[in-house]
């Protein structure tokens, strides 16, 4: 149970998102009291460079080899944590001068995540995000929250998604009874559906822009299939995709959680470029309509937030696929680029006051679930 809304004083917090992806470093700020959202400040994007991106992919490789065996490949995540702390700043000092000089009473920072395994019966789960979190605390000068995903995943929690504290408080701002669920779509594909009577649920649903993306790389036609031509161009292997789904994953009951390459651009081996891209588009949607589909209650609205939004196949594919009405986050007038790094933002008041980041029913914790640590 929250406590009190009128207990804490709102405050401006900024928050820091560098996803799978490997695109940029979102930063944002907004003014909150940990439950409630009541103001958007500045957002701001670091674009990675190419030498950038490319150390913090061969950390990502470096780590998925390790995988949590012998000793960790730190030549590999020191140069990846040296990029995270230089840009994360850039980032910074690009929002401060937005924000008229103000320095936020906090920041939150997620870090690089290399590598996750989901907890099994057998296994408790891991979770790995390259941050140097003390010398990124000295440039900001600011208190900084960090390391949110530890305490869950020790607990026996998948570790993520960790965004649903927020994506609540947003959907608090829309004014409506109906159920309605909140797609998130990074590298990975997660869902946050809020029941009319207000359960919430949240779990990864499959893959979305992390296998396009890797399957346009492998071809050398660019980092992204920019605003979806590729897809657009090609045809759906509706056998291949049929296929893909059988994967008993999509049918375990969540909370659920992936790693970026549990679903890889492998996947698509001996299609066309074209035709790779369309069937990988159009799996990122058919597993969300899956996932969808299994609710007790249909959402009255699906609310699109991510890059993948930009890519008009898969928003087509997503209309097609997914029984609700699609919408995008801008639609109801939120920053879709933006709200993970608006997340941890949220997150890292939440961490300041003791409130819970994640619940039963969004990583599967046995109770609610405090976390993060605070650099001071």
């Amino acid at each position: 149970m929250e406590q009190d809304r009128d207990e804490f004083e709102p405050i401006w917090a900024a928050g820091f998102m560098s996803g799978t992806s490997i695109d940029a470093v979102d930063a944002a700020l907004i003014l909150t009291d940990g439950i409630r959202v009541l103001d958007f400040g500045p957002v701001v994007e670091r674009k990675y460079a190419p030498d950038e991106r490319l150390a913090l992919k061969q950390a990502t490789e470096a780590a998925r080899h390790w995988n949590w065996d012998g000793a960790p490949p730190e030549a590999a995540f020191a140069k990846a944590r040296s990029v995270i702390t230089r840009t994360h700043l850039d980032a910074w000092a690009e929002l401060i001068d937005r924000f008229d000089g103000q320095v936020p009473k906090i920041a939150g920072v997620h870090g690089q995540t290399v590598l996750h395994r989901p907890p099994t019966a057998a296994q408790t789960g891991a979770t790995l995000q390259l941050i140097d979190a003390e010398a990124l605390h000295e440039g900001l000068g600011t208190p900084l929250a960090y390391d949110f995903r530890t305490d869950d995943v020790m607990a026996g929690g998948q570790g993520a998604p960790l965004a649903p504290a927020y994506h609540a408080a947003l959907l608090d701002m829309v004014a409506s009874a109906e159920s309605a669920a909140v797609l998130n779509l990074g590298g990975v594909a997660n869902i946050t559906y809020r029941e009319a009577q207000g359960n919430l649920l949240a779990f990864d649903t499959g893959p979305a822009n992390g296998p396009i993306d890797e399957w346009v790389d492998r071809h050398d036609a660019g980092t992204c299939d920019e605003g979806g031509k590729l897809a657009a161009a090609g045809h759906v292997d509706e056998s291949s995709l049929a296929l893909w789904m059988d994967n008993p994953w999509f049918d375990a009951p969540p909370p659920k959680s992936l790693d970026r390459y549990d679903f890889s651009a492998v996947l698509a081996g001996g299609l066309s470029l074209e035709d790779g891209a369309a069937t990988l588009t159009a799996l990122s949607a058919e597993a969300v309509g899956h996932a969808v589909k299994s609710f007790k209650e249909r959402p009255a609205y699906l609310i699109v937030c991510g890059g993948g939004r930009h890519n008009p196949e898969l928003m087509r594919q997503l209309d097609a696929r997914v029984p609700s009405t699609v919408r995008t986050a801008e639609d109801v007038g939120w920053l879709g680029d933006s709200i993970e790094a608006q997340a941890f933002a949220f997150l890292a008041v939440r961490t300041l006051r003791g409130l819970p980041l994640s619940w039963p029913g969004t990583t599967g914790v046995a109770k609610p679930m405090t976390g993060g640590k605070v650099l001071s």
